[in-house]
């Protein structure tokens, strides 16, 4: 058992990151970290582990990728890699059987300077916040550097490329699922994992597919496309006349859309008709899980269907323990992390798009009015670069500035305001049917943190 006065100070919401070849991200780092976490594992029942590891496209991928391999085969565990593949999509293999753990290096959407590392279990779930509190403090320990396994009892490295059809298969079968797909599609993988399944999954699609993004170079990770620049899918959506644009982020565990005016369709409008197909098919469970970042006209809708939505904190991995708590079998943030519980246990951007087209497919959703049937609060999402988070967020200052905006919001919106489990910044959220008083609020509430940082 994990004690209850371990802290992470190194994970964050999606684990360790930082600029690659600088401090939490260096080969030295990486091998600690892979040191840790098969010690990890070890004290835990599982003295030779079998971990499953696979990467983005980032230059710095394979570097990071030597350095956590012989961290963990130095501590004695068997490494499969799959290569260059998603997230979801090693959580899908996990979740198959044959492996006690596995492994991801990537920054997801940060820029391709950065890099990272999370940590799944022999299920495919990413490790609660007291196991990755555990790993951390491991890293302390005279064991971690005393612990040398020798001859025979040092790990190895296998080539698990022959399992990425198990991940591929399943998305392929999925896509067949898709009543109607004879019309034109743009898919953005944002140079990213995706590229090395795009082609391969949309293969089945009957109507014209155009591909962007699928070109990674090791430091064009989304530089300019995916998830983060919805501009670019709306642009390329235009100039093909496609029906819709599905853009995904650099390891694949997000997605968005746009509809054929370029107008977004985020991860609140995606629950919201996946929740209805799925409710339908009777396999919804007792409520749907999203964030405090999910618009309110999301819960206001869905109630109108009969269906509870219970919030949790921002990051798919709370929203998947939220989803184990109350027995939800579909939960997601509006960024467009989607779990789906009977078909993964983390954010999968490929299988949550492919569920969108069934749902809408199966419910005769027009897709190109969405957004006019999709009356979101005005909502203002702000970041501001702060150094001492902790400083900062505890300031008086700041509760004044919080308190007034709260009471000034009472009955007509909500504010929002938590630090980035991935960057160095604060978030602020302002949502309120009164556009001027929203802005209004997010401003002052900028202005007050950037005073308080300077």
């Amino acid at each position: 058992m994990t004690s209850p006065d371990k802290i992470r100070c190194m994970f964050g919401t999606d684990g360790v990151r930082d600029v690659a070849n600088r401090g939490l991200m260096t080969p030295e780092a990486a091998l600690s970290f892979g040191r840790a976490f098969v010690l990890f594992l070890t004290e835990r029942g599982v003295p030779r582990p079998k971990i499953l590891v696979c990467r983005d496209t980032r230059r710095s991928g394979a570097m990071l990728e030597s350095a956590l391999c012989a961290g963990m085969t130095s501590a004695g565990a068997e490494m499969y890699l799959l290569g260059v593949f998603p997230t979801p999509g090693i959580s899908r293999v996990l979740r198959n059987g044959g492996f006690d753990a596995g492994a991801v290096i990537s920054a997801s959407h940060n820029p391709a300077e950065y890099n990272g590392v999370k940590f799944f279990d022999a299920r495919g779930h990413k490790l609660k916040d007291g196991d990755e509190a555990e790993i951390e403090s491991y890293l302390g320990d005279d064991l971690l550097q005393d612990w040398r396994p020798t001859g025979a009892s040092i790990g190895d490295l296998y080539d698990a490329s022959s399992l990425r059809g198990i991940y591929l298969d399943w998305l392929k079968e999925l896509l067949s699922s898709v009543k109607t797909r004879d019309w034109p599609l743009v898919v953005d993988a944002a140079n990213g994992a995706a590229s090395a399944v795009a082609r391969e999954v949309f293969g089945g699609w009957e109507g014209p597919v155009t591909y962007c993004g699928v070109n990674p170079d090791g430091l064009n990770i989304n530089d300019g496309v995916g998830v983060i620049h919805m501009d670019n899918l709306a642009r390329e959506v235009a100039k093909h006349r496609a029906r819709l644009g599905i853009a995904f982020d650099g390891d694949a565990d997000r997605v968005l859309m746009c509809d054929s005016a370029g107008r977004p369709i985020d991860g609140d409008m995606m629950l919201w008709v996946i929740a209805r197909d799925m409710r339908g098919a009777g396999k919804l469970g007792d409520c749907m899980v999203a964030t405090v970042m999910s618009n309110t006209v999301l819960e206001e809708f869905l109630a109108r269907e009969g269906i509870n939505m219970c919030r949790c904190p921002v990051g798919d991995r709370y929203v998947f323990e939220r989803m184990l708590e109350t027995g939800a079998l579909l939960g997601g943030e509006q960024s467009g992390h989607i779990i789906m519980m009977e078909h993964a246990g983390t954010g999968d951007g490929i299988s949550a798009g492919l569920m969108f087209l069934k749902a809408c497919a199966s419910l005769g959703e027009d897709i190109d009015t969405l957004a006019d049937r999709f009356p979101r609060y005005p909502q203002i999402l702000e970041n501001v670069k702060i150094g001492d988070r902790e400083r900062v967020l505890s300031s008086p200052a700041l509760a004044d500035a919080t308190r007034r905006a709260e009471e000034k919001l009472a009955g007509k919106g909500r504010v929002f305001i938590r630090p980035s489990g991935t960057e160095p910044l604060v978030r602020i959220l302002v949502e309120s049917r009164d556009a001027d008083l929203t802005r209004e609020i997010c401003g002052d509430l900028k202005r007050v943190l950037t005073e308080i940082t300077n």
